[in-house]
Formats: C-alpha cells, sequence, structure tokens
C-alpha cells in the first residue's frame, strides 16, 4: 500500500483539509523522488511504476497545466491515458446524463479518474460513487487541492521551509478556489501569517477566515499591494475570474487586474528574496516583462510548474500502488 493509503487512509484526493502534517511531509519526501527521478533521464526507477494503469481525465472546465501535468506524470510513469478535455461538450453530458452515471460508467474504464467540474461539490458528489480513487482537478468556486500541494512544495524547495512563512495572496479571493486551497493547508504549519490583498468585492470569504481563525492562523486584509510589499516572503497572485462573475461584475472589475498587479513600476520595491507565484494562467496582473519574469524568484513558469508535474505524479503512483 502506498503512503496515502497506508497511513492516512485517504483513498481519493478532494480537499486540502484532507491533509494532515505529517501527511504532506510524506507526500514531499516522495515528491522530491520522484523529481530526482523525473530530472535524471537515465534514472528508470518509476517509468514502468504505473504499467497497465489507466487514467481517465474527465475535464469539464479548460486546463493547461493541471492537465497536462496529470497525463505527463500518468505517461512517465509507464501508465495510460483516456479523456476528454471539454466534457461538457464532448461526452454524453451534452445529452444531459448525470454526474453520477458519468461517474459510474467511466469506472468500468479506468483506474483512476482526475477530474476538474464547473460545479462546487462535484468532487464530492463523484468520491461518494466512485470504486476507484477521485483526484479533484479544481470543482468551480470550490477547491484545487493539488495546486494547493505544489504551491507548498515550490514555497519547501524554494526557501528551504514552510513554517514561519508570510505569504500575501492578491487579487480575486472571492472567486479563487487556489486561495481556499492554499489558505487551508498553510494551517498545518507553524507561525504562518497571510495577508489577503484585494478590493473589497473580491476579498477572500468567511469561510476561509472562519477556518483560519479555527486553526489559529493569524490574517490580514487591505486593499494596497505595495503595502504588503516590505514584509512578505511570498506573493501568491491570482488573475480575475471573470467566467465566474456576473456581466454587472465583470464591467466593475475591469480595472482591478491592472491595478492589482505586479509590472515595471512597482516591481523594484519587491524585497529580491520574495518569491512570486501564480496558479496561472496570468492576464495583466503579471506583466510580462523581463523585469518581473527574469527575477530570479519569479517561479511561477518554471519551478511551480515543474513542481506541479512532480506532485501529480506522486499522487498518482501513491493513490494506484
Amino acid at each position: 500500500m502506498g503512503i496515502l493509503h497506508n497511513d492516512f487512509s485517504i483513498d481519493h484526493v478532494i480537499s486540502s483539509k484532507q491533509f494532515s502534517r505529517e501527511a504532506l511531509d510524506a507526500i514531499f519526501t516522495g515528491t522530491d523522488e520522484v523529481a530526482a527521478a523525473f530530472a535524471d533521464r537515465r534514472q528508470h526507477t518509476f517509468s514502468r511504476a504505473l504499467e497497465g494503469a489507466v487514467m481517465a481525465s474527465l475535464f469539464y472546465e479548460p486546463s493547461t497545466r493541471t492537465r497536462f501535468s496529470f497525463e505527463s506524470g500518468m505517461l512517465r510513469l509507464g501508465g495510460r491515458v483516456i479523456g476528454t478535455e471539454n466534457a461538457r461538450e464532448f461526452s454524453s453530458t451534452v445529452k444531459g446524463e448525470s454526474l453520477y452515471d458519468t461517474i459510474r460508467v467511466v469506472n468500468n474504464y479506468a483506474d483512476i479518474i482526475v477530474m476538474r467540474h464547473n460545479q462546487q461539490g462535484a468532487a464530492d458528489l463523484a468520491a461518494s460513487v466512485s470504486r476507484v480513487p477521485i483526484i479533484n482537478a479544481g470543482d468551480g468556486k470550490g477547491e484545487h487541492p493539488t495546486q494547493a500541494l505544489l504551491d507548498l512544495y515550490t514555497i519547501r524547495r524554494c526557501l528551504g521551509a514552510i513554517d514561519g512563512v508570510h505569504i500575501a495572496m492578491v487579487g480575486d479571493l472571492r472567486n479563487g478556489r487556489t486561495v481556499r486551497s492554499l489558505a487551508q493547508l498553510l494551517c498545518n504549519y507553524r507561525d504562518v501569517h497571510i495577508t489577503f490583498v484585494a478590493p473589497d468585492d473580491l476579498q477572500v470569504l468567511g469561510d476561509v477566515k472562519d477556518y483560519l481563525s479555527l486553526r489559529g492562523v493569524p490574517y490580514a486584509l487591505t486593499a494596497s499591494l505595495e503595502a504588503a510589499f516590505p514584509s512578505v516572503d511570498c506573493v501568491y497572485m491570482t488573475r480575475i475570474q471573470r467566467e465566474r462573475m456576473t456581466p454587472e461584475e465583470r464591467s466593475a472589475s475591469a480595472e482591478t487586474d491592472r491595478l492589482y498587479s505586479i509590472n515595471a513600476d512597482n516591481v523594484e520595491r519587491l524585497p529580491e528574496r520574495t518569491l512570486v507565484l501564480h496558479p496561472l494562467p496570468r492576464n495583466r496582473e503579471i506583466e510580462e516583462i523581463s523585469k518581473v519574469d527574469g527575477r530570479k524568484n519569479s517561479v511561477y513558469l518554471d519551478d511551480q510548474v515543474r513542481s506541479g508535474l512532480y506532485v501529480r505524479a506522486f499522487l498518482l503512483k501513491d493513490l494506484l500502488s
């Protein structure tokens, strides 16, 4: 049995609340082994670990990094992939098939299902009826637990530790599922502080604040990005989730990503030591200029993306062990 099954009794990956500090330590140790093996193409330690296994990639919303990293990880481990990149349009959902029926059917074809859905709570429903492991690759405004795992893993690799980290989360915090999952995972670490940077209409919701208070994690709310710059170890930028807004809300947020951005005008005031992360895709909240992308600690296009491959490959390997 794998780490998740044997020690921590995790059959599905649905929410970041599932993970204890001990589980996270074990996941990151295992991920280090996967990263080392993938980095050295001469090593074939894991190249046949999942030979004969089939992963169903079931995506009801668009994805680049999440889908590709899961599929790449499965292939690199010797497994195979079936699926669709737009299940809302290119599956029997368009004919009225329920998610319940879809999951029951796909159970007969695959050993594990990676699912992204447009409705919050869909991953819970899928897990409740599935005989094979379900990995939540994002469910509406709900959660994105594997993104939070790779974000923490990136911080750990780049800074050496997660305990004591002060992180600023910036942008559309109301609609961003990555922020909810990452904030919840950070509650497993000591002396962590979170600053939520957003305009009032896009600030983090009460369920996140209540959970942080319950776990004793201090946080602050501010509408000023640059006020948070001097004291933070990490800046976690997020885009405006316009697809989850009404037309009126989209119109009102038209300039928000420009106002809450790292750009040529303010990047010089960001300490060199500070990590800049982004779950991607980005819009105007990080300008595509050498001054930002070229910073040593702007890790969103390389280290953070690679971490996604390593973490997700480990989860696949462990859940299918």
